[in-house]
């Protein structure tokens, strides 16, 4: 009876080691990022996080923080880079103020279109040249998020010309680019973080705001501005990207299940924006936003506005950096 007391009380010791060495093995990985929950960027990290769980057997389990839960996403990229958060999705242009090469993503009317925006991004060489610029500062590039090509709304009027923006309050990214790219516009940009833009609208501090027009609906922006402008003008990428002391951590293993997983997430966001693109439209009408959809003629006047962003640019990025990238949209835009 003692023999078998002992035994039992054995198996039972062995049982909670072995139980407390598992939870102590499994390792949570904290992603963060500032889109919605219903949002297709947070639907594809959550396809992301189960992806790695899966294919790791819960030995990496990834939690996902949309909305800005754990910051703006300066601050968020500022913790990735000091390795206080593991990992996150930011905008390429806020990206910039750390790795200035990847703001060349966002330029504003760079791309003839949505099919050839996706075979530069998803080119092996410009991707190579991506995680090159980000290794240096420290961080790990791993694929991307996407909010949607951004369009334009505000309070005071329709806006079909750049001389229609003068004077008005645009809060815009915390990014170079989208700084001086209303400025050439005639606006005056205001840097804002994302969670802060409705009540900003609301209490008239800002006059407008520039989002794809998906996105404004969802957040309710056009509760509060009742004027939108399909421009198209900036398609906001999101670089995901990894805090490098946590990568190197990873098994070779680790790391190649990760990229699947950045894989998952870029086709899962992908999918799910252009469905809602068909709806987006359609809800601004039932809302009853004044949508102003430019002409080719029109459109034309805003790209020579912003030529002098792109010259400044190409000096910031360095003149062959810009070359590369604007013939590979120059090839895939010939390439049938």
């Amino acid at each position: 009876m003692i023999k078998r007391t002992i035994f039992i009380g054995f198996m039972v010791l062995a049982f909670l080691t072995s139980f407390f060495v598992i939870a102590e093995a499994k390792v949570i990985v904290k992603y963060g990022h500032v889109g919605p929950p219903i949002h297709p960027q947070h639907k594809a990290a959550v396809a992301f996080a189960k992806y790695v769980t899966e294919k790791t057997k819960g030995e990496i389990e990834v939690q996902v923080f949309p909305l800005g839960q754990l910051g703006g996403e300066r601050s968020m990229t500022e913790q990735v880079q000091s390795g206080t958060l593991h990992m996150t999705a930011v905008t390429a242009n806020v990206l910039a103020n750390f790795v200035p090469q990847m703001g060349i993503i966002e330029l504003p009317f760079i791309y003839p279109n949505r099919e050839v925006a996706y075979k530069v991004l998803d080119d092996k060489e410009v991707r190579e040249r991506f995680a090159k610029y980000c290794d240096e500062k420290g961080f790990v590039f791993i694929g991307y998020t996407e909010n949607e090509f951004r369009d334009m709304t505000n309070s005071k009027r329709p806006i079909r010309k750049p001389e229609d923006l003068k004077g008005l309050k645009i809060r815009v990214v915390e990014g170079p680019i989208f700084i001086d790219t209303f400025r050439a516009l005639g606006a005056n940009p205001t840097p804002m973080p994302f969670p802060e833009i409705y009540n900003a609208l609301q209490q008239k501090v800002i006059d407008g705001q520039d989002n794809p027009i998906y996105t404004s609906i969802l957040m309710k922006f056009t509760e509060v501005n009742k004027f939108a402008t399909i421009t198209n003008h900036i398609l906001t990428e999101c670089p995901v990207v990894v805090n490098k002391k946590f990568w190197n951590s990873l098994t070779p293993e680790q790391q190649k299940i990760f990229r699947e997983a950045a894989d998952v997430q870029v086709k899962v966001n992908r999918e799910e924006n252009a469905k809602n693109r068909v709806e987006a439209l359609e809800k601004a009408k039932q809302q009853k936003v004044d949508v102003v959809i430019l002409t080719e003629k029109e459109l034309e006047a805003f790209r020579n506005a912003v030529k002098p962003v792109h010259e400044k640019y190409k000096g910031v990025y360095g003149e062959e950096w810009y070359n590369f990238y604007i013939n590979k949209i120059k090839y895939y835009s010939q390439k049938r």
